[in-house]
């Protein structure tokens, strides 16, 4: 099979035995839940032997502090202010926490996009019903350039009404780069808190979340930096730190953000103390040949499914540019354009074609969204590329 360009990147030896992945199995999604390293796995599995050997000792006996060292670690590496920076279950958690936090009355609303991840726009109506408040969608187009985003939140932006504007770094369904930084300067000439959801950013985006200039930006550490799923940080600015209201009320609720945030009593702590090992096993591999090539393999993959889906490769869209680990193409009218029928075929290719991929539904078209990771190998991409035709057309 031709693949239309140049050849995929050059495997990184060995990557594929650092994971206890179904060989059977093309894992071709990494950006839903990531993959965590054996390596890691036993790191955590050693944590959770000790808490299981003493309960009491584990976490009444110096676990704050533990937590502390662990965040104080994984904050450097993100770039952020330890000092600043609470570590979470997930980015819907952040999400949360900072919509109860800003103080939401009637009136007030939510300026989001369009890209947004599906659980945040329920995570702001849920909050909206509570508050009064509303949320109000900007649409962006896919191929929109960064100055022409700018100028769309520019204009949407509605001083005295606008309370929180929250903008994705890197979407979800749609695998598109957003200009976050210079989205958070023209919020902040008008004084409008900016939450960045970055959930794939850490490990992936070469860019220190203090750069951002955001008031609140969320991040897992489960996709692409290796670490235990059930892992994310929520990154706060100074002036609103004293505001942050954890979900539920601990004994560490006088000590302040972040671990009033932190600490929910016998939550399971584990995959944060686990999580530097999952920074140090990317570390060793050599951060920027691991983001090159992966970024290197998903545009790979883009090309030869593109290809037998019929798309040139002119034609193939871009919306993270080349630094971006996620690719996306677009399926034949009328195929996955309900979350149902997204989900169905989703499934359908998994288990038919042995391969785990990503299919939304935006804008009323579907979209298949393929990744890149050092345990893939050009030949999967090759596979779902020859099979994937014939499965689509029994679907008309």
């Amino acid at each position: 099979m031709s693949t239309a360009g140049p050849p995929p990147p050059v495997p990184i030896p060995g990557a594929r035995l650092l994971f206890s992945l179904d060989p059977g199995v093309a894992h071709l999604n990494h950006g839903s839940y990531g993959a965590v390293p054996i390596g890691v796995q036993r790191a955590q599995q050693r944590l959770r032997d000790e808490t299981e050997a003493n309960p009491m000792r584990f976490f009444n006996r110096g676990l704050v502090d533990r937590i502390t060292h662990a965040r104080r670690h994984l904050a450097r590496f993100l770039g952020a202010d330890p000092d600043g920076t609470a570590l979470i279950g997930n980015v819907t958690i952040g999400a949360a926490v900072v919509l109860q936090s800003v103080g939401l009355e009637p009136g007030d609303e939510v300026l989001c996009t369009d890209h947004g991840y599906g659980s945040f726009a329920l995570s702001i109506d849920r909050e909206a019903r509570r508050t009064g408040a509303v949320r109000r969608t900007l649409t962006v187009p896919l191929t929109a350039t960064d100055e022409e985003v700018v100028e769309i939140v520019r204009a949407g932006i509605r001083p005295g009404r606008t309370k929180l504007l929250v903008v994705d770094q890197l979407t979800s369904s749609t695998a598109r780069l957003f200009p976050a930084a210079a989205i958070a300067a023209v919020a902040r000439e008008r004084d409008v808190p900016v939450l960045v959801d970055g959930a794939h950013a850490p490990g992936m985006l070469p860019v220190p979340v203090d750069s951002l200039g955001a008031d609140f930006w969320i991040g897992n550490l489960h996709k692409w930096c290796f670490a235990p799923r059930g892992t994310a940080a929520l990154v706060v600015a100074p002036r609103w730190r004293s505001r942050m209201e954890p979900l539920a009320v601990s004994w560490e609720e006088e000590s302040g953000f972040p671990k009033r945030v932190e600490w929910q009593a016998t939550l399971d702590y584990t995959p944060w103390l686990a999580a530097p090992v999952g920074v140090f096993t990317l570390r060793t591999l050599g951060l920027d040949r691991v983001r090159a090539h992966n970024a290197e393999l998903a545009a790979y993959g883009q090309r030869v499914v593109g290809r037998a889906l019929g798309i040139a490769p002119a034609d193939l869209i871009e919306p993270g540019g080349p630094t971006v680990s996620m690719r996306l193409l677009p399926l034949p009218a009328g195929i996955g354009t309900t979350f149902p029928d997204a989900i169905a075929l989703r499934q359908r290719i998994g288990d038919e074609l042995g391969a785990e991929v990503a299919v939304n539904p935006w804008r009323e078209r579907g979209w298949l969204r393929l990744s890149g990771q050092i345990y893939n190998r050009a030949d999967e991409y090759d596979r779902l590329a020859e099979r994937l035709p014939a499965l689509l057309a029994t679907l008309g």
